[in-house]
């Protein structure tokens, strides 16, 4: 597999692979939990989905803020991001959208400190009127 690979010391990233907090939830993948994986990151079904098909894009190196990720690793997180898109929308027609989104701190929502993406499929019909989309996370912010 090609690497992901900027100006930032990407064999130290991927050293730094195996630091890993104690307790920290994301740390330890079980590989049946696993739909897809490259260097950096490695993506799973979320254990509670907003809708059939969410996955968490996860870096594999302890990071609580995504502001704090290297280049690469976003680059890898993007890369996963859009094999995952495709492999849902090949396995599931219904699919017609995405919503892809992070939290970032806990008034964001941010509920488990090591940075994951969640990618939601979205089918036409699965909520009234999805304008707004993830402007939902305020709810009377949702329609404008």
């Amino acid at each position: 597999m090609k690497r992901v690979s900027d100006d930032t010391g990407f064999r130290h990233i991927a050293e730094s692979n195996n630091d890993r907090k104690e307790g920290c939830l994301f740390c330890v993948m079980k590989p049946d939990e696993l739909v897809g994986e490259n260097e950096l990151c490695c993506a799973r079904i979320d254990s509670y989905p907003v809708t059939k098909g969410h996955t968490l894009i996860i870096p594999k190196r302890h990071v609580e803020s995504y502001f704090d990720l290297y280049q690469p690793e976003i680059d890898a997180i993007h890369q996963m991001l859009n094999e995952t898109k495709k492999n849902i929308e090949e396995q599931d027609k219904t699919v017609t959208g995405f919503n892809v989104g992070v939290n970032v701190g806990k008034d964001a929502g941010q509920s488990i400190f090591h940075v994951h993406v969640h990618l939601m499929p979205r089918r036409k019909g699965d909520t009234e009127n999805p304008k707004g989309g993830v402007r939902g996370a305020i709810p009377h912010k949702r329609t404008y």
